[in-house]
């Protein structure tokens, strides 16, 4: 039996590679990757690597084995139809028997259009009757803590959210959280909804980075077009940014808060706070 991770290398499936390498012996840990030499580290440390891409499915004909474990990282492609190419992951994994497939997918009640290609995702998964894990992950700190340079700069957080609260986590906890499913028991058919244990508004945010950085920062709730042009105006392609405008509209209607506990209860920890990521992040 293998546990096989899509999106190996990227910023989410670092994290869960770590983790599993923490639970299990690195040759039952198999790295699915688009590039060899970017998994260089990774095969040095035992873990297998495979070589494949969502948009030629012909290489996922030898990536899954009967009764593997596999984690389908959501893709990042959102001009290249990322339901089509999850069905390539996943009409491979089903043909090859696997024990469980594992998805990260958004939040139930997110109705953003940033939603729009996981709940296509998971339709299929229903569909396909594999055995299934479905992991509705909230929003990343670091989605905001890895772009506090213009923050520090300007003095402000700007978002289109008013004044919404967001659950948000560290990737390391959604990570974590993965881990425990794909090594664990009972996850058969399980649905999780996944967010941080404290929701935070974007005022308290900035209070944050105020704290930390010692800099007067304030929050400025500015209207969903303004931000788009803001976003487009920094290098944003148009449609991404329409997206990301999108989360803020639904983070105002409070579709970001996600209070089941399931991440701190699958992880056995509290997850990380917001300062804590500021922290990390300021120290670079």
């Amino acid at each position: 039996m293998s546990i096989v991770v899509t999106g190996a290398t990227g910023h989410l499936g670092k994290h869960v590679i770590e983790g599993l390498l923490e639970k299990v012996p690195a040759d039952q840990v198999v790295a699915v990757v688009r590039s060899k030499e970017k998994a260089a580290d990774l095969a040095a440390r035992g873990v297998r690597i495979a070589v494949a891409d969502y948009n030629a499915p012909e290489t996922f004909d030898s990536v899954f084995s009967a009764g593997d474990r596999v984690l389908l990282i959501s893709g990042n492609e959102f001009d290249k139809g990322r339901v089509a190419q999850h069905k390539v992951v996943l009409d491979a994994a089903k043909a090859a028997g696997v024990a469980l497939f594992a998805y990260t997918s958004a939040p139930g009640s997110l109705t953003a259009a940033l939603a729009d290609d996981h709940r296509g995702t998971e339709a299929a998964v229903l569909e396909s009757g594999v055995t299934y894990a479905l992991l509705r992950n909230g929003w990343y700190n670091e989605n905001y803590t890895e772009n506090l340079a213009p923050v520090l700069e300007h003095g402000a957080v700007v978002q289109a959210a008013g004044e919404g609260r967001i659950s948000a986590a560290s990737r390391a906890d959604y990570a974590a959280a993965a881990v425990a499913v794909l090594t664990g028991e009972g996850h058969e058919n399980k649905t999780y909804e996944l967010g941080g244990d404290t929701a935070f508004s974007f005022a308290e945010y900035a209070a944050v980075v105020a704290q930390a950085s010692g800099k007067e920062i304030v929050y400025n709730a500015v209207p969903a077009e303004t931000f788009k042009g803001i976003l487009t105006g920094a290098g944003l392609p148009a449609p991404f940014a329409e997206i990301l405008a999108g989360v803020d509209v639904s983070i105002e209607k409070g579709e970001l808060i996600v209070d089941s506990g399931d991440l701190s209860r699958l992880t056995g920890r509290p997850t990380t706070p917001i300062a804590e990521s500021v922290a990390a992040a300021l120290k670079g």
